[in-house]
Formats: structure tokens, sequence, C-alpha cells
């Protein structure tokens, strides 16, 4: 089989789509090791597969990654919760404006290739528990070490 056209990871035996699937299922029973991480997940998947991204371009993805390779979960969640007080019906003025980067990716010209990638954080498939946290950090790293 032919590598993911977005990321360049080996489509076999399953496909890059088939294994978010299964790792969303994972992060909705919102069970530790893959319920916190389930954003990150998100947005490593969704910077490495360009053609998904939302209208932003990835500022959100990007910005939630920067966080937590800096600030780990701590720093997400205080991102996160910045973002829901700003989109809050209760906030005069209007929803916060998007977060900005001066770097965006763009979803026309993505890097070919990624040196780890939801193949990598799967194993075998099943993205065992066992050093899941690790294989994120890692997967998180790499996907801004490709856009930067």
């Amino acid at each position: 089989m032919e590598p993911c056209a977005e990321c360049g990871a080996p489509m076999d035996p399953r496909s890059c789509d088939e294994l978010f699937q299964t790792l969303l299922a994972l992060d909705h029973a919102r069970q530790a090791p893959w319920g916190p991480l389930h954003g990150v997940s998100v947005a490593c998947f969704l910077l490495q597969h360009p053609s998904r991204l939302p209208a932003d371009d990835g500022a959100r993805a990007r910005a939630l990654l920067h966080a937590y390779l800096t600030g780990g979960l701590d720093e997400v969640n205080q991102l996160v919760g910045r973002a829901r007080r700003a989109n809050s019906h209760r906030v005069q003025g209007g929803p916060a404006p998007a977060v900005r980067d001066t770097a965006l990716p763009h979803r026309d010209a993505p890097p070919s290739r990624f040196s780890v990638t939801i193949h990598d954080v799967a194993v075998d498939g099943s993205f065992p528990s066992a050093e899941f946290t690790e294989r994120v950090q890692a997967w998180a790293a790499a996907t801004v070490d490709a856009w930067s």
C-alpha cells in the first residue's frame, strides 16, 4: 500500500482515518490515559492531515500543542478554559478573536513526512495504555517540529 498522502505514514494494515476513529472512541470514554489527552491527539491528527483543518488553518491546534509541550496538561486545561470563557454567551462583545500564530500551516503545503504519526501512537492498532502518554508527547513534538 502507498503511504498516507498527508502524513507519510504507511497505510498498512489500517488507514490513518481508521486509527483516528479508534482513538476517538477511546478518548470519548474519558478514561486515562486517552481521555485527558483528547485535545492533544486531535490537534496532532489535524495538523498532520491538514485537509481536515478547521477554518483557522490550525491556529488553535498549534496553540494547544505549544501549551502542552511547554506546560503539560495543566497549561492545556488553562488554555481550553480561557477559550470556553471567551466563547461564552455571557461575555459582552461576543466571542474572543481566534488565536493567531505568525507561522501557521497552510492546507496546501504540509510537511510530507512526520517522524511520529498516529500509526506510531497506535502501536498495534489498539493504542495500548502502557506508555501512551509518552507516545503522544513524541507525536506532539514531531508535529510542532515539522511545522516549525
